[in-house]
């Protein structure tokens, strides 16, 4: 569902879309890293590659953090709030 939603298009749907845009930024950003989906759990929580695939995924979807922290195995909602917040500041390695 790529094509522009209206007002006939319900929650759901959206939801739906925003989730399979995701999921496509997700499968982009492990082939630019190398990665396979293994290696999302065998990466740190905070790992740097996990936080900018985060930061995309915050800025071109909208997803929320919950689906972000399980998604890309980041532990707790508040932890991924805090790695994004400290990569906005400036305060983690970029």
């Amino acid at each position: 569902m790529s094509k522009r939603m209206g007002p006939e298009h319900y929650g759901e749907e959206r939801q739906e879309s925003q989730v399979e845009k995701a999921e496509q930024v997700v499968k982009d950003e492990l082939r630019r890293c190398r990665w396979t989906e293994a290696t999302l759990g065998e990466r740190k929580k905070g790992e740097v590659e996990k936080v900018k695939i985060a930061i995309r995924l915050r800025q071109e979807t909208l997803v929320t953090v919950a689906w972000i922290a399980a998604r890309l195995q980041m532990g707790s909602v508040a932890n991924v709030n805090t790695l994004l917040y400290r990569w906005r500041q400036g305060k983690c390695k970029k």
